[in-house]
C-alpha cells in the first residue's frame, strides 16, 4: 500500500474516466498513459465498472494506478478491490468503507468538504482526503492547509488545466481531473484519442513545473 500512495502522491494527478463505454475504456487508458498519466480512476456508476476495472488492471497494470470512485459503501468498495482496484475514492466520509479499504491492503481517499469532515476522515484511517467540490477555488485548499496541514488533499471537482498548478501551489498533494481531461460524451475517435494524449500532456507539464 505504501507504494501505491508514494506512486499517487508523486504523480499528482487522477484521471477520472466516468461513464464511458466500457469498450473504450482501454483505449482512454492507452491515450492517458501516453500523455504521461500514472494514475487512473474508473468510477463505479459506469457502465460494467467492475469489468472494466478488472480489464485495464489487466492489461495496464504494470504502467498505471487503477482504482475505483464513487465508491458509497464498503460493499463496493470490497467488489471493486476484488475487480483489481488498488485505491479506493468517494465523494463522502463513509467510516466503514474507510476501515475497510484499508483491511484490503488498498489506499483510502474519501471525499470530505468541511475541516470537521477532513479530520474525521484522517483520524479514522484516510490516506488522502478528497476534497469535493473543489470549485470553491484553490485559496480553500490554502485555507485548510493553515490549521491541517499534516492531512494530505486532493481536490476534485472544478479542477482544469488553467487552474490546476494553482490548487499544487496552494499545498495540495494532487488533483482529481474529470470532465476537464476525460469527456466521455465525445465521440472515441483517432482524432479524440490523439487530442486526449495531448491534453494529458498539458496537465502533466502543468503539474510539473510547480
Amino acid at each position: 500500500m505504501s507504494d501505491v500512495l508514494s506512486s499517487i502522491k508523486e504523480n499528482k494527478l487522477v484521471a477520472i474516466i466516468r461513464g464511458a463505454e466500457p469498450k473504450s475504456v482501454l483505449k482512454i487508458a492507452r491515450a492517458l498513459q501516453a500523455g504521461g498519466i500514472r494514475t487512473l480512476e474508473i468510477t463505479l456508476n459506469s457502465p460494467g465498472a467492475l469489468k472494466v476495472i478488472e480489464e485495464v488492471s489487466s492489461e495496464l497494470g504494470d504502467e498505471l494506478l487503477v482504482g475505483a470512485g464513487t465508491v458509497l459503501d464498503p460493499e463496493s468498495a470490497r467488489m471493486a478491490i476484488l475487480a483489481g482496484a488498488q485505491f479506493i475514492l468517494a465523494p463522502t466520509v463513509n467510516l466503514k468503507t474507510i476501515e475497510l479499504t484499508k483491511r484490503y491492503g488498498a489506499v483510502s481517499i474519501p471525499g470530505a468538504f468541511t475541516p470537521t469532515e477532513i479530520l474525521t476522515a484522517n483520524e479514522h484511517g484516510a490516506d488522502i482526503v478528497k476534497v469535493f467540490p473543489a470549485s470553491i477555488g484553490s485559496s480553500y485548499i490554502k485555507d485548510l492547509r493553515g490549521p491541517l496541514p499534516h492531512i494530505p488533499l486532493l481536490p476534485t471537482g472544478g479542477v482544469t488545466l488553467e487552474n490546476v498548478s494553482e490548487f499544487m501551489k496552494a499545498g495540495a498533494v494532487g488533483c482529481g481531473i474529470g470532465s476537464a481531461l476525460v469527456n466521455t460524451k465525445e465521440e472515441v475517435t483517432e482524432a479524440y484519442l490523439s487530442k486526449l494524449t495531448e491534453k494529458a500532456r498539458d496537465f502533466v507539464n502543468a503539474v510539473s513545473r510547480d
